[in-house]
């Protein structure tokens, strides 16, 4: 049977959470039964109610500029120059099936630049009105935050074509340091992966250049701020600009390894690591799954509540006489002073 060549963009809004409970899955072609790159993106938020974006592709002016708002808030943060022909988009995917999703996991507060004008959500949204591949859309999102700046906190995006799956992990370089540190990563053929509102890619390649592409600056800059001060080999992307802690784990990673632990046999060894142990082995960026998965198959894994794990949802007083796996807000809350964690 022929191969078939194309991305698909599964988009799930579950309405049970807020901005920081956001999850891709990204499945290489090798990976998936009929030979697709896909990735999902569910934006869980009982404020967002599933709008389906649609930009025309358009041809413009020399000189044209295109004003920026906030994807979150709408508030108008500038204007940049805009392209001559732009692509067409619905949703998160465009004409040539460039598809890109994300997931905000904050980092390192002080890296936020307010004076950008560059968003996460206009970030996506310009790009994909730009490239047609994978490796451009990453060099138009450098060149965008570069010379506009970049307003958001730090964010990892799903990015696929046709042809090539890439996760990238992005943090700003706070107000008077325009533009951005990023480490992209592209997911081997044959292999699954996924971010849940936090940093995934820890060390990385420093000279393969086909399979991994970071900002000039992303160990320096660390070095600068006191982040890192290592080996260049042993430096950690998510270690220096998001570091871990017990609700990254318990609330993050752990949605990643619900995904790992039912498409993957052994990979039930590192839940004592989202469960927070002290030592325990880190997951690793991807895996590779058991059997090939189809799209059926990534819909219930994006339904997953940690089922017949010790973290099943459905099970305990939070679960309630009839079972409900979703559990109200906030996760995390004080009593007497002391954080309680949901």
């Amino acid at each position: 049977m022929k191969k078939k060549n194309f991305s698909l963009f599964i988009f799930f809004l579950l309405l049970i959470g807020n901005n920081f409970a956001c999850t891709n899955f990204i499945i290489t072609s090798g990976a998936s039964a009929d030979g697709s790159n896909m990735i999902t993106y569910a934006a869980d938020s009982q404020h967002m109610y599933g709008e389906l974006y649609y930009f025309p592709s358009r041809d413009f002016p020399e000189g044209a500029l295109l004003k920026v708002f906030e994807w979150d808030t709408g508030k108008y943060l500038g204007a940049i120059k805009q392209v001559l022909h732009t692509y067409s988009v619905v949703g998160n995917m465009n004409e040539y099936q460039l598809a890109i999703g994300e997931t905000t996991y904050t980092g390192r507060k002080e890296l936020q630049d307010t004076t950008g004008l560059i968003d996460y959500g206009s970030l996506i949204y310009i790009t994909l009105q730009r490239a047609k591949t994978a490796r451009e859309a990453i060099k138009v999102m450098n060149e965008l935050v570069n010379e506009y700046g970049y307003y958001s906190t730090g964010e990892s995006f799903s990015i696929i074509d046709k042809n090539e799956a890439w996760i990238m992990d992005f943090i700003g370089k706070g107000v008077g340091n325009k533009g951005a540190v990023w480490v992209a990563r592209r997911i081997p053929d044959g292999y699954i992966s996924g971010h849940a509102n936090q940093a995934r890619i820890t060390t990385f390649p420093l000279n393969d250049k086909e399979n991994c592409l970071y900002a000039k600056d992303v160990i320096s800059f660390a070095r600068k701020k006191g982040y890192f001060n290592g080996k260049d080999k042993d430096f950690s992307f998510a270690d220096a600009y998001a570091p871990l802690d017990y609700g990254a784990l318990r609330f993050c990673e752990a949605r990643v390894w619900a995904m790992f632990n039912r498409v993957n046999k052994n990979c039930k060894k590192y839940f004592d690591y989202v469960d927070g142990v002290t030592g325990a082995e880190r997951m690793p960026l991807w895996i590779k799954p058991d059997k090939k998965i189809s799209t059926h198959d990534l819909m219930e894994l994006m339904r997953d509540h940690f089922e017949g794990t010790p973290m099943d949802m459905t099970k305990g007083k939070d679960a309630g006489p009839f079972g409900l796996p979703y559990r109200w807000r906030p996760l995390v809350w004080k009593v007497d002073s002391v954080s309680v964690w949901c």
